[in-house]
């Protein structure tokens, strides 16, 4: 995993990702925040509805300290706080869109309810 120079240590970038995405909320955030662009933190807690408004608080942040979403505050009382992608993001939800179109073509799939509604909409 990791790879000793005389300059440092080098981490592998797939260990990095793969750190990142395999919390459990993460992707579903990501593809729920790509399927509407920008969506605000009430909207994307109905949207995921069994995620508690802590962990989701905390995925967030994650995601934004990996730049892989921004977070946009409105100057207005009550404050009003909006979520979207950034390029790595939206990068990350086409290969999400990849791997969901790959899932449901084949044979074996069984497609249910659920809030992956980017097969409808690309």
């Amino acid at each position: 995993m990791h790879k000793r120079s005389n300059k440092g240590i080098f981490f592998c970038p797939l260990q990095d990702v793969v750190d990142i995405i395999s919390k459990k909320w993460a992707l579903l955030v990501v593809n729920e925040i790509g399927n509407h662009k920008r969506i605000r933190f009430t909207i994307l807690k109905e949207k995921l509805r069994h995620v508690t408004p802590t962990v989701l608080s905390n995925t967030l942040n994650t995601l934004e300290s990996n730049g892989l979403i921004s977070r946009y505050v409105f100057k207005e009382i009550p404050p009003r706080v909006e979520y979207s992608l950034t390029d790595d993001g939206r990068q990350l939800y086409n290969i999400i869109v990849y791997l969901m179109r790959c899932a449901s073509s084949r044979d074996s799939a069984e497609i249910r309810k659920c809030s992956c509604n980017a097969l409808t909409e690309n």
